[in-house]
């Protein structure tokens, strides 16, 4: 399971496994769809011992979606792809439900480290938005997961809480993220605040490209 600590971020292997409802999230298909790929042989994972119940690990879920040609989640759609990690299942959702209908957005959350983690590989979000007063999601250990991990190279960081004071925003900022947000908040604004960050660093990235093709570096 993966837990943002404030020293670092760690991962206990053996439990590096999600549930059929985890994995139907994740493919956006019905859980009855992912027990069908599971009880075939398609989809290779265990049962708990004694129980029904289904484990599938993160790295089998990959190699199943690539073998069988499915896009990662929106990889391929050219949206912009955003995780919200807030254990707030109506923030997440209120942020899904508006950027949805820009057209341009794909949008999923998360309410654990852990499923913040397992998300990362198969969605690769270009903005991350976290809600820094949960438990495990301390700032430091958040910039640290995200700035190490392969699947997060270059996403765009937004902190977010309840009253957060323009100081506290700040100290964000210097931890490492890229923009903040204080709850409550108008969606237009995070929309707006996306748009801005995620257009800069497409502009740097559009630079770097022209000037490895025209040799200046």
């Amino acid at each position: 399971m993966y837990r943002l600590r404030d020293a670092e971020l760690h991962m206990d292997s053996h439990k590096n496994v999600l549930t059929t409802g985890d994995v139907a999230k994740i493919c956006n298909v019905a859980p009855r769809t992912v027990s069908k790929w599971f009880d075939s042989g398609q989809l290779r994972g265990y049962r708990i011992p004694g129980s029904k119940d289904r484990r599938i690990p993160v790295d089998h879920l990959l190699r199943f979606m690539r073998a069988h040609g499915m896009p990662l989640n929106g990889l391929e759609s050219g949206r912009r792809r955003v995780l919200v990690f807030d254990s707030d299942a109506g923030v997440g959702e209120a942020i899904r439900a508006s950027l949805s209908q820009q057209g341009d957005y794909e949008v999923t959350t998360a309410d654990s480290a852990f499923e913040v983690g397992a998300l990362a590989g198969a969605f690769r979000p270009h903005v991350l938005m976290v809600d820094v007063t949960l438990p495990d999601a301390a700032p430091g250990a958040v910039i640290r997961f995200a700035r190490s991990s392969a699947d997060l190279q270059g996403v765009c960081l937004i902190g977010m809480a309840h009253g957060l004071s323009r100081g506290a925003g700040q100290a964000l900022l210097q931890e490492g993220f890229d923009a903040y947000l204080s709850k409550p908040f108008d969606v237009r604004s995070v929309i707006q605040l996306i748009e801005e960050k995620t257009a800069t660093e497409s502009n740097v990235e559009t630079q770097k490209r022209q000037n490895v093709e025209t040799g200046r570096f």
